[in-house]
């Protein structure tokens, strides 16, 4: 896999993945509880922090098995050390996780799914400082002869639903015929089935699929950057989060992390 969009925001880094089982995201509200013995932040479930997530979204969260891995989860988990906590990873709906559904049904406590902070999801939802720096993508057949969004006029294209790859498309004048899907996983199906000539999304995210026939054949660089999400007015669980990123940044591990998850040229 290689990530030609990496930028080194910081020097984010663990020393070693986390991985922890996926379990069905509940929608039903929980009580609130306290954290670790010697924390004062407030979870949603003594002893653990739950974090909502949204695979498959390699090399950021992707399920392998019974467990749940990425450069996200290494992240949350850190986050959860310093708490003391158990972690815990849920599947949900990213539009659910960016519109503030998840965590205002007390779903969770942390969105972590590569989201993009924007100004209409700061209204919703208070983020993290950014740890992830992105471009978008364009991925298509490596037999497609398609090079660039000229090549796409009058072609069906794949976009995520919720997420600012579908704000982007819908502002190309190229771009006539978009489709809306659930998730990249239903992308990707799409476009092995011809249902789509080319699907939009975090570019770091389609370089795994270069190996299955396809091609990035376009970078457009959209400024975005990520932020873990949490419910607003959870000012300690915010601060935390900092003060940990804060922390991985000093202790000179990122190159370990990227190295982890992203192979960059």
């Amino acid at each position: 896999m290689t990530s030609r969009s990496l930028k080194q925001l910081t020097g984010l880094g663990l020393a070693a993945a986390l991985t922890l089982t996926l379990t069905a995201c509940g929608a039903g509200e929980v009580e609130k509880a306290g954290g670790g013995a010697d924390s004062p932040v407030v979870t949603v479930q003594e002893g653990k922090l739950i974090v909502c997530t949204n695979p498959p979204y390699a090399p950021f969260e992707e399920v392998k098995g019974d467990q749940v891995v990425g450069f996200d989860m290494d992240l949350t988990g850190e986050v959860a050390k310093d708490l003391g906590l158990e972690i815990e990873f849920v599947e949900a709906v990213f539009e659910s996780i960016e519109s503030g559904e998840s965590l205002n049904s007390d779903s969770c406590d942390i969105g972590a799914s590569a989201i993009t902070i924007t100004e209409d999801r700061l209204a919703k939802l208070d983020f993290s400082d950014p740890y992830y720096e992105t471009t978008m993508g364009l991925l298509v057949s490596a037999e497609s002869g398609i090079t660039s969004l000229a090549d796409l006029t009058g072609k069906a294209v794949g976009v995520q639903q919720g997420t600012t790859g579908e704000d982007w498309a819908n502002q190309q004048p190229e771009l006539t015929e978009i489709r809306q899907f659930e998730g990249l996983g239903d992308q990707v199906t799409a476009l092995k089935t011809g249902g789509v000539a080319g699907i939009f999304n975090d570019e770091p995210t389609l370089t795994p699929y270069e190996d299955e026939g396809f091609k990035v054949v376009g970078q457009f660089d959209t400024g975005e950057q990520f932020g873990f999400a949490v419910k607003k007015g959870s000012d300690e669980l915010l601060a935390q989060i900092n003060k940990t990123l804060e922390r991985v940044r000093s202790d000179g591990t990122y190159d370990e992390l990227v190295a982890k998850w992203f192979s960059v040229k």
